[in-house]
């Protein structure tokens, strides 16, 4: 880590002595750390919390010591992450981003833009494909394949199946420029519909 490979012992009469590092790397370091606990586990999770206490270090103490401390609740909540610990938080933060998502689309929708809530919608679906791949472990691919490789894993059913298909044609006739292939009552379907899928197979 390049943070960590710039330590030098450094001798004050003024401040600690002891080993230190580059300041900027540090502060790069944190501002990075702190912006993806803030993300994956929240500002109200301990992780957090503990990260932002620690962060300005103590009194006369070194900035690798802090870096050290730092380091610690980092590796904490990596570990926690990678357990599956973290993944309810993950799911809630998800599921904020497709509520804001499919608002969008909605507002379109109501303001005569038909075709790009079309396509709004369809990448959410998409993308709420992609996250179900990940738990299940499925590699990703094009949605139609994703959309097979989780039927065949018993994530859904054959009907769930053919309604993303469904969803996913209108999606593609809207990305690609073919409004006379779809009305606007089915944009609406499709927004309640990729709402509807959300919440029986990923937010829970």
């Amino acid at each position: 880590m390049q943070v960590e490979a710039s330590k030098r012992m450094h001798h004050s009469e003024m401040f600690a002595s002891g080993e230190y590092i580059d300041n900027d790397l540090l502060l790069n370091w944190k501002v990075k750390v702190k912006n993806l606990l803030s993300k994956v586990c929240g500002e109200e999770s301990q992780h957090f919390q503990q990260f932002e206490k620690n962060e300005d270090g103590i009194l006369y103490t070194t900035n690798y010591t802090t870096f050290k401390s730092l380091k610690a609740i980092f590796l904490a909540a990596k570990e926690d992450f990678e357990g599956g610990y973290l993944s309810s938080m993950r799911t809630l933060v998800q599921a904020e981003v497709f509520d804001s998502e499919l608002e969008q689309a909605n507002e379109l929708l109501s303001s005569g833009y038909s075709t790009a809530a079309a396509v709004i919608a369809g990448v959410v679906l998409e993308t709420a494909l992609r996250e179900l791949c990940d738990k299940e472990r499925i590699s990703h691919g094009k949605l139609d394949k994703m959309n097979a490789d989780l039927t065949k894993a018993g994530v859904y059913n054959k009907l769930v199946q053919k309604q993303i298909t469904a969803l996913a044609d209108i999606r593609n006739s809207a990305a690609h420029g073919k409004p006379n292939e779809f009305t606007e009552q089915d944009v609406s379907n499709m927004i309640r519909d990729v709402g509807q899928f959300l919440a029986n197979h990923l937010i829970s």
